[in-house]
């Protein structure tokens, strides 16, 4: 969902869709209706979007969370490299501990520091190459108060190619740019496209399921 708000609605601005038009694009994924109309629901109670009526329509609208959330996005799909090459050897690391209550809270920063590049060293460890900021993930989250965020170097005893091989599944995340280059690459051997605004949705939703740690 937020892929299409990010391709169609964040340049344009205070803009509202019309929830049909939403339905009918990602239609055109194989989203069905109802699972469409739950998701803006859930957007909206989450903070992500702003709804408002029309007459007998409903139109929905970014919110600022959300702005800034494909803001960080839009830099990382197409202004960053998947590579980082000028990495210093420091790592950013973030520790938190939250009361067993808080499935959702815990849910939603462990999504949003995987967004970011962090991995899980240990359960409530998550650490990160280089310097991350992430002060305003925690603070759009309500969770300053429960988050501890330092930035060191690893002491030479530590075993840092271990370390990473611990933290994340190297042979996993290579295997989806490898899928995800030849079925990219088959689909545009095949020439022209007849739905460009799907084709595009589902290349910009299968890029970030493919970068995302």
């Amino acid at each position: 969902m937020l892929t299409f708000f990010g391709n169609h609605v964040l340049e344009e601005g205070d803009l509202g869709v019309y929830s049909g038009s939403i339905i009918d694009v990602l239609g055109r994924v194989g989203v069905g209706e109802q699972a469409v109309r739950s998701t803006l629901t859930r957007m909206v109670n989450r903070g992500l979007l702003q709804r408002q009526r029309e007459g007998r329509k409903m139109f929905f609208g970014l919110t600022p969370q959300a702005t800034r959330v494909l803001i960080d996005g839009r830099t990382r799909i197409w202004e960053q490299g998947a590579v980082n090459d000028d990495w210093d050897g420091s790592w950013t690391l973030l520790g938190f501990s939250l009361p067993d209550s808080w499935k959702r809270q815990r849910h939603d920063l462990r999504s949003r520091l995987t967004w970011s590049g962090f991995g899980a060293l240990y359960s409530g460890l998550w650490i990160a190459p280089g310097h991350v900021d992430v002060s305003a993930v925690v603070t759009d989250l309500g969770l300053t108060a429960h988050v501890k965020i330092f930035h060191a170097q690893a002491a030479e005893v530590t075993d840092i190619e271990q370390m990473i091989r611990d933290t994340w599944d190297l042979e996993s995340i290579a295997a989806r740019y490898v899928t995800f280059d030849k079925r990219w690459s088959a689909h545009l051997g095949n020439g022209a496209d007849d739905d460009p605004i799907g084709t595009r949705l589902r290349l910009v939703s299968d890029w970030l399921r493919t970068i995302r740690t």
